[in-house]
C-alpha cells in the first residue's frame, strides 16, 4: 500500500483547489540556521539537504519504508470537513458531566495534553475541566483521582487503537468500575466515548457490545502522529478550543511543506537536514527548548514523536527539553559548559498573549530600574537572545524555530511541520520512522513478573536475575 499525499479527485478540481488553497494560505512558521554555521560545513549540509529532499519525495511517494502507516500525510486535507461529529460529541458530554477523564498513553495521551496546556490558562475557573488516567501505574496518583471524581459527575474518554495496552487499560477498568458504583450501567453507557480501531480489538469489541459512541483511528495513522484525529480533536474540542483553526494551521502547513516543495527552501527539508548534519559530526543530543512554560507538554509531545521515530538499530539523536529561563538556573551551566556533544532547537514565540509592563519603583535596590517601562515580553526576547548567542559561543549549535504566538492555528502548523520533519530525519537515518519495536521489550518482562499465563519459564528466569543484581 502506497501513501499518495493528494486527494483522489479530478485532475482540474485539484488544480483549482490546490490554487486556490495555495492562495490562501499562510505559513507562520519559520526556521533559521545561522546558529550552526560556525559547526557545520557548507558542503555537508548541502549533501544531507539533498538526502532530505529525497526523503521528502520518497514519503509523498509511499516508497519509504512503514509506507503503510503514512495516512498522517493526508490528515490535513480531510479533517477541515470533518470536525463537526466531534464537536457535536463534544457538546453532548459537556452538557452530562463539568469534568471528563481521557484515559491514554504515547501518542494516544501527549498530543491532546500538550495542545490543552499550550492554551490552557492556569489560573482561570474552567468551563470544563480536563483530567487524564492512564499515562502512569502509579498508585496514589488514580486513588487521587478517584478522591476527587467521588465529588462530581465526569465522562470517560477511552484512548486505545488495542485496548490491551497496560496503563490505560488498569485506568479504564479502574474508572468503569467507579463510574458503574457511582451512576449504575445504564446512565453510565452515555458518559463514556472511546476512540479506537474502526473494526477489531478489545477496546472496539467492549464499545460495541455496551452501545459507547466511538471514533475511529485510521489503521494507517500511528499513536504518535495522530494529532489530528479525534485523538487529540475530542480532547481539544472538551476543552472549549477551536478545532477548526487547529486542522486549518494544519492544512496551510501540509500545502507549504507536502506537495510541490521538493527544495531547500522547504522549512520541514531545512530543519531535518540540518539536525541530521549535526548528528553526523558528533552532535547526538537535541534539546527543545521554549521559554514559555505552558509549552512543557509540547516538548514531551516531540520528544515522543522524534525519540520513538528515530532511536532504533542503535542510531538516533536523544531528544531532551527544558524550559527557559527557569531551566537556566539548573540545567544552564551544563549546557554552557558541559560535553560538547549536544544541540539546541529554540522555539521563538513572537507575541504573547497578554500585556504586562515592568512597574518602576521610587527606589532601585533590585538593581533592574533599566527595565522600568518595558514589557514582560521584550525582557524574554532578550533572555532568549543572549542565551543564545552565549551558547553558540560555548559551542552549542543552535536552530531557530520561529511562530507567531501560542494558538491552534499556529500550534496546528507546528504539530505538523515537526511530524514531516520527523519522517524525512527518520528516513535520512535509514530507519523506519513509524514503527516502535523496542517498545515491547519491557512489556513482555513485566508480563512475566506479573505471573501472565505463558510466561512462567521467564518468569523464573527474570526473578533470578533480579535476585543476582542484589
Amino acid at each position: 500500500m502506497t501513501a499518495d499525499c493528494r486527494l483522489v479527485l479530478p485532475t482540474e478540481i485539484i488544480y483549482i483547489c490546490y490554487v486556490l488553497n495555495y492562495l490562501m494560505m499562510k505559513q507562520t512558521i519559520t526556521v533559521n540556521i545561522k546558529g550552526i554555521s560556525s559547526f557545520a560545513a557548507d558542503a555537508e549540509l548541502r549533501s544531507v539537504t539533498d538526502r532530505a529532499i529525497s526523503s521528502l519525495r520518497m514519503l509523498c511517494d509511499g516508497t519509504g519504508r512503514g509506507s503503510e502507516f503514512t495516512g498522517w500525510l493526508r490528515l490535513p486535507d480531510q479533517a477541515v470537513n470533518e470536525t463537526a461529529a466531534v464537536k457535536a460529541c463534544a457538546a453532548r458530554l459537556r452538557t452530562l458531566a463539568p469534568v471528563t477523564v481521557v484515559v491514554g498513553i504515547g501518542g494516544s495521551y501527549l498530543g491532546a495534553r500538550a495542545l490543552t496546556e499550550a492554551l490552557n490558562d492556569p489560573f482561570a475557573p474552567k468551563e470544563h475541566t480536563l483530567l487524564f488516567a492512564g499515562h502512569t501505574l502509579s498508585e496514589d496518583y488514580h486513588a487521587a483521582l478517584l478522591r476527587y471524581l467521588d465529588g462530581t459527575d465526569y465522562n470517560i474518554v477511552v484512548i486505545s487503537k488495542s485496548g490491551t495496552t497496560t496503563e490505560p487499560a488498569i485506568a479504564f477498568r479502574i474508572l468503569r468500575d467507579h463510574l458503574r458504583n457511582k451512576m449504575g450501567v445504564a446512565a453510565m453507557k452515555s458518559h463514556i466515548v472511546a476512540v479506537t480501531d474502526a473494526r477489531r480489538g478489545a477496546l472496539h469489541d467492549l464499545a460495541v457490545s455496551e452501545g459507547y459512541e466511538t471514533f475511529v483511528i485510521p489503521d494507517d495513522v500511528g499513536g504518535r502522529y495522530s494529532v489530528l484525529t479525534p485523538v487529540g480533536l475530542l480532547p481539544l474540542a472538551l476543552a472549549g478550543y477551536d478545532i477548526d483553526a487547529f486542522a486549518r494551521g494544519m492544512l496551510d502547513m501540509a500545502l507549504s511543506v507536502r506537495e510541490g516543495n521538493d527544495t531547500p527552501a522547504n522549512i520541514a527539508v531545512t530543519y531535518a537536514a540540518a539536525r541530521n548534519t549535526l548528528y553526523s559530526i558528533g552532535y547526538s543530543t537535541e534539546i527543545l527548548i521554549s521559554y514559555e512554560p505552558s509549552l512543557v507538554f509540547l516538548a514531551e509531545w516531540w520528544k515522543q514523536l522524534y525519540g520513538e521515530s528515530e532511536g532504533k538499530e542503535s542510531k538516533g539523536i536523544f531528544p531532551a527539553s527544558v524550559t527557559f529561563t527557569t531551566d537556566l538556573h539548573s540545567m544552564g551551566q551544563y549546557i554552557q559548559q558541559g560535553e560538547r556533544k549536544l544541540f539546541e532547537t529554540v522555539i521563538h514565540v513572537a507575541d504573547s498573549r497578554n500585556k504586562l509592563v515592568v512597574p518602576g519603583a521610587t527606589d532601585n535596590s533590585d538593581g533592574i530600574g533599566f527595565i522600568a517601562g518595558k514589557r514582560m515580553t521584550e525582557v524574554n526576547h532578550k533572555a532568549e537572545a543572549g542565551t543564545r548567542l552565549a551558547h553558540i559561543g560555548g559551542g552549542v549549535p543552535v536552530i531557530l524555530v520561529g511562530m507567531e504566538r501560542i494558538d491552534e492555528y499556529n500550534l496546528g502548523q507546528l504539530m505538523y511541520f515537526f511530524e514531516l520533519a520527523c519522517a524525512i530525519s527518520g528516513y535520512i537515518l535509514g530507519v523506519n520512522p513509524f514503527d516502535q519495536p523496542g517498545v515491547e521489550s519491557y512489556k513482555k518482562n513485566m508480563f512475566a513478573l506479573l505471573g501472565k499465563p505463558g510466561f512462567e519459564a521467564e518468569r523464573e528466569r527474570l526473578e533470578k536475575q533480579l535476585q543476582g543484581r542484589g
